[in-house]
């Protein structure tokens, strides 16, 4: 009993003295560092723990060398150890990659008319922090497993059951590891990024989340589409915003060959310029095509993003509408047979003068 008392008090000592330690290391050396730095303010509050528990361990590990344990107990204790401060580094490593990237992303604002510069720095960072969270927890296993002499002396055996296991454990993270490789390719050519406006499998929306295997597309109406990464690598799909966020809106009217078109551009350009939703750079009013019965009019108007551009070419066609209705109503669209014979020169009377219409009294 003597023996493990004094392992306990030799303990409950080390444990004091990491204590004491880690508040004079925090009252003095660190908080003069997080004083001339944003980084490691945020890093000793969110970390605290961890490194008062690494202290503890590095403490832990030098009292086992005096303390009265059998070579056994002491290998037993400090592999435990080890593994409690591998998983410590790992976790501080993790906290100090989010509040990087935190801090990297406080300049730039996406709630912005003009965000194309923000959102490709918030998605390179988001991706690339899932790739480096998932790097650290892979090297943080890896060294808890290399600290076993089974894993890091690798014997025939072991190699051939390893092997075969792999190859399963391959085939069957084979979607897995895709998506994996396809989120770092998407985060360096970035052909999507955050809040992007795309058309994905017919549906219009904006990117809203971008996580290590999938994206979020919010939908105009508010359902969500969840795509595989992957699908952006594999599949043609619609960026309305890949290097500008400003878009052409097209309208598109079918009207009667009757139509004044100085007119039908007067009124169009009238609208446009009063609609706070264009941007002054494009408008255009073009006769693209004659049809059997209609004449086919294109309006082009620009505006900032894609939702004014969908806004603006609502209110075009409402206000069009209501002026042909109004001022040209003989430019709506009919069918040739509609049309009424007193439009036409009336020419019964003179045919029934030649007896060729019989008219009867």
């Amino acid at each position: 009993m003597t023996r493990w008392t004094d392992t306990a008090l030799i303990f409950v000592a080390a444990v004091a003295l990491s204590w004491l330690g880690w508040m004079l290391i925090n009252r003095l050396l660190l908080r003069l560092i997080a004083q001339r730095s944003d980084f490691w303010r945020p890093l000793l509050a969110r970390s605290r723990g961890p490194v008062q528990l690494a202290l503890i361990i590095v403490a832990l590990s030098i009292a086992t060398r005096i303390a009265p344990l059998t070579v056994e107990e002491i290998a037993t204790l400090r592999h435990v150890l080890l593994l409690c401060f591998i998983a410590c580094m790992t976790l501080v490593a993790r906290t100090a990659l989010q509040i990087w990237v935190a801090l990297h992303l406080r300049r730039f604002r996406i709630d912005v008319e003009d965000n194309l510069l923000a959102r490709k720095h918030v998605t390179q960072s988001r991706i690339l922090q899932q790739v480096g969270s998932l790097l650290i927890v892979a090297v943080g296993i890896s060294a808890a497993l290399m600290s076993f002499d089974s894993v890091r002396q690798y014997g025939v055996s072991l190699l051939a059951s390893a092997g075969a296991a792999g190859l399963v454990v391959g085939l069957a993270l084979q979607p897995v590891l895709r998506n994996l490789f396809a989120g770092i390719q998407l985060a360096i050519t970035q052909p999507i990024r955050i809040d992007d406006a795309v058309i994905v499998e017919g549906e219009w929306g904006n990117v809203e989340e971008i996580g290590g295997t999938y994206v979020v597309i919010r939908i105009w109406d508010k359902r969500r589409l969840i795509v595989p990464l992957s699908y952006f690598m594999d599949q043609p799909f619609q960026n309305w915003t890949r290097a500008d966020a400003t878009l052409i809106g097209v309208v598109m009217l079918y009207v009667d060959y009757a139509v004044s078109i100085p007119d039908l551009r007067l009124e169009a350009e009238r609208i446009v310029r009063a609609s706070p939703l264009w941007d002054r750079d494009v408008f255009a009013l073009q006769v693209t095509d004659f049809r059997e019965t209609v004449t086919e009019v294109r309006i082009l108007a620009s505006a900032r993003n894609a939702g004014r551009a969908f806004d603006l070419r609502c209110e075009i066609r409402e206000h069009l509408l209501a002026y042909l209705q109004t001022d040209q109503p003989h430019a709506m669209p009919r069918h040739r047979s509609s049309i009424q014979m007193d439009d036409r020169p009336d020419r019964s009377a003179g045919l029934a003068d030649k007896g060729i219409i019989e008219v009867n009294g």
